[in-house]
């Protein structure tokens, strides 16, 4: 069985992007825990666990009015990047042992390219948030 193709993942991406909505980020919020965890496991995820972690963090502060320097599609790419993962059926079902994760893999990988600067601009307002806040 082969990886899965950057045009691969990326089409998977674009798919679950198109479509996300307000109710769906809410939904991905509340899987955050599931999300993290199955990162957690040993596999091609798990490189991507701070990743996930900063993802969600973003969506968070968006969701909460926090942080809207950020264009929708980065929001609705991350969104449809983490419903994709936490999606056990999808271009190589999760259960197909040592190759499950693959497809999942790729697409956030496809995702962290389209939202790089996205992501960085806001690890840096979130890093300006944080030493605002305790100016030891």
């Amino acid at each position: 069985m082969s990886t899965i193709s950057n045009e691969q993942a990326e089409s998977a991406l674009q798919a679950h992007a198109d479509d996300v909505n307000q109710r769906d980020l809410s939904h991905v919020l509340s899987k955050r825990a599931a999300i993290e965890a199955k990162a957690q496991r040993k596999g091609p995820l798990r490189r991507f666990l701070e990743d996930i972690q900063v993802m969600f963090s973003m969506l968070g502060d968006y969701w909460n009015g926090r942080y809207r320097a950020v264009p929708w599609m980065s929001i609705a790419a991350i969104a449809g990047a983490l419903l994709y993962v936490l999606n056990p059926i999808d271009l190589i079902p999760d259960l197909i042992v040592g190759f499950g994760l693959f497809d999942d893999a790729a697409v956030l990988a496809a995702c962290l390219s389209m939202v790089e600067s996205d992501l960085a601009t806001y690890a840096a307002w979130k890093h300006q948030q944080s030493s605002e806040e305790d100016p030891a």
